[in-house]
């Protein structure tokens, strides 16, 4: 069984906009990398998952990914989750995945042992096993078996979008709730997720501000992936 695991991620400094009442534009960046590293660095080194494909029109989220052994998608035309994962997948399908798990690049609670959970949970070879937000409404992770089986309906209420789509199709669904997966962060109350480090996680690093300001950098690595110039 092969599963290979999807991070979608908006551009590092346009992400979290709502968040702008109370972080600044260069906080939320920081907040969004460091998001996205800790997600990189809590599934990448996983047996479970053969691959960690990372999708996004950022260079330098690209880049980041391909520096933590994931590889990339470069989202192109215009701007939209569910399309972009729908492309994602077909990669996945491409090399013969039997699951897909699409997870966001802002869960700072999120562990291994979350993941593990979910893996655990999707025995079947024709299942869909998702995790809701604190709110109950949104997705915060999704197996998918076989990739492709679900049409993406991202977007306001989610969650209910994809159980009801895997009921109406017979794909048998399991409910994940934990609470280190339901902690998302996206308003500003959910800054409380942070745990009380929201200084560290919205600090910049200065040698991040260093490479982030060499586009030749970022353009070097991008081009050197084993998929090509992110197909």
């Amino acid at each position: 069984m092969t599963l290979w695991a999807i991070i979608p991620v908006k551009p590092l400094r346009r992400g979290k906009s709502r968040l702008s009442g109370v972080l600044t534009e260069n906080q939320r960046a920081a907040l969004n990398k460091k998001l996205l590293v800790h997600t990189l660095n809590t599934i990448t080194q996983l047996p479970e998952l053969e691959q960690v494909l990372v999708v996004s029109r950022d260079p330098e989220a690209l880049a980041i990914a391909r520096l933590h052994g994931a590889r990339t998608v470069l989202e192109d035309g215009a701007p939209h989750l569910n399309i972009a994962l729908a492309r994602a997948t077909a990669v996945a399908r491409l090399y013969s995945a039997a699951g897909v798990l699409v997870l966001p690049a802002d869960l700072p609670q999120m562990t291994a042992e979350d993941v593990r959970v979910m893996v655990a949970a999707s025995k079947s070879p024709n299942c869909l096993v998702i995790a809701p937000d604190h709110r109950q409404q949104g997705t915060n992770a999704m197996l998918i078996k076989p990739p492709g089986a679900l049409a993406y309906s991202f977007g306001e209420n989610s969650f209910f979008r994809h159980v009801n789509q895997a009921q109406v199709k017979g794909i048998k669904t399991e409910i994940i709730e934990l609470p280190s997966l339901a902690r998302d962060v996206d308003l500003p109350e959910d800054l409380s997720f942070l745990n009380g480090q929201i200084d560290e996680w919205t600090h910049s690093d200065e040698n991040d501000e260093h490479k982030a300001g060499h586009v030749g950098y970022y353009t070097e690595l991008i081009s050197n992936g084993s998929l090509g110039s992110d197909n």
